[in-house]
């Protein structure tokens, strides 16, 4: 199994930081550890402190794991302070570390600065250099290159300056541009790509940004090349966000475990639309649960002669197990997809 290493923060509310990003992780069959830079107190509302780990707690993490562990890719998310992006970089040049898919939490959402110049340049000077993958919103690209960004010609520009910073690969989010289109511009320095979704009227998109890298990370620990990680991320995160958790009154968290038939693809082409598949077991679909089970015992025969049914749990993933012939197990499923 490949195994891929969250460096960033935990977020207390589990929407975002190392939260998300063992569950993309998980959900893309991806073994997932962390080295926790921060510890947030925040919850789906407000940030109320941080409390940042010792730089020496997290090089300590980082050199332990790859002593250990074959590790495939790397995600660096929230790192607060130059003290913490010295002794990252720091201990990835002393273990040559695969593709690392560097996500630069510098600007929230709102606009907040979140790294003080120094920490910006210092972000620059020692983590660019190292990462295969760096992917800032409209917000950060703005911030690295020094001027505003208003259409998809400026994403372009700021894409080929950003990747003269140092870093092999840029994933430019265009998610803040308000259009009807989520629109990404993807460059490695010789191609440029666009991809795009239509974008989800929601509220919960809470941890979109370290879904997004994390998915990126998990999809070239899997041998992906950078274009097909960033198109899977795309898709992944779509139907992330389409299928939203709405567990609270303001923005709340995004369904990471998603059964292929969740997920809302990414085209490069918009004229082609999105290919959109019922999500299983979701409103609307439970009273088809049983005839779908019969379906499965009839057709789906596996090695050997063994039937294998689809299981629907509660993590929303789909998942299997073996039957004998003809078995069909009418309490084996969760009551609350039958």
């Amino acid at each position: 199994m490949q195994v891929a290493l969250t460096i960033a923060g935990s977020d207390s509310s589990g929407g975002a930081g190392i939260q998300a990003d063992l569950k993309t992780f998980q959900a893309l069959g991806v073994f997932g550890m962390s080295a926790i830079t921060a510890v947030t107190v925040q919850n789906t509302q407000k940030v109320f402190d941080v409390h940042e780990m010792p730089p020496k707690i997290v090089y300590d993490q980082i050199l332990c794991l790859f002593d250990d562990i074959d590790i495939h890719a790397v995600k660096i998310g929230m790192v607060s302070s130059i003290a913490l992006i010295e002794s990252i970089a720091r201990a990835l040049k002393a273990v040559d570390p695969p593709a690392v898919v560097l996500d630069p939490v510098m600007i929230s959402k709102s606009g907040y600065r979140l790294l003080n110049q120094d920490a910006q340049d210092a972000l620059v000077d020692h983590l660019f250099p190292l990462s295969e993958v760096v992917t800032p919103n409209i917000l950060e690209a703005e911030a690295l290159i020094g001027r505003s960004i208003k259409n998809l010609n400026d994403m372009h520009a700021a894409a080929a300056k950003i990747l003269k910073l140092g870093a092999k690969k840029v994933v430019v989010k265009g998610g803040h541009l308000g259009e009807d289109l989520a629109t990404d511009i993807l460059y490695d320095g010789i191609d440029y790509k666009k991809l795009q979704s239509r974008r989800v009227e929601t509220k919960n998109t809470h941890g979109t940004g370290c879904t997004f890298s994390a998915a990126i990370a998990a999809n070239m620990a899997l041998g992906k090349s950078f274009f097909e990680a960033a198109t899977l991320a795309k898709a992944y995160i779509s139907g992330a966000i389409e299928h939203a958790l709405d567990i609270v009154s303001v923005e709340c968290a995004l369904r990471h475990h998603q059964n292929d038939e969740c997920r809302t693809h990414a085209v490069d082409d918009p004229d082609q639309g999105l290919l959109r598949q019922p999500c299983l077991g979701g409103p609307g679909h439970r009273e088809d649960r049983r005839s779908r089970q019969r379906e499965a015992e009839g057709s789906q025969i596996g090695r050997e002669g063994i039937r294998v049914a689809g299981e629907q749990v509660a993590d929303g993933r789909a998942e299997c197990r073996e039957l004998r012939q003809g078995e069909i197990d009418e309490d084996h499923f969760p009551q609350q997809y039958v």
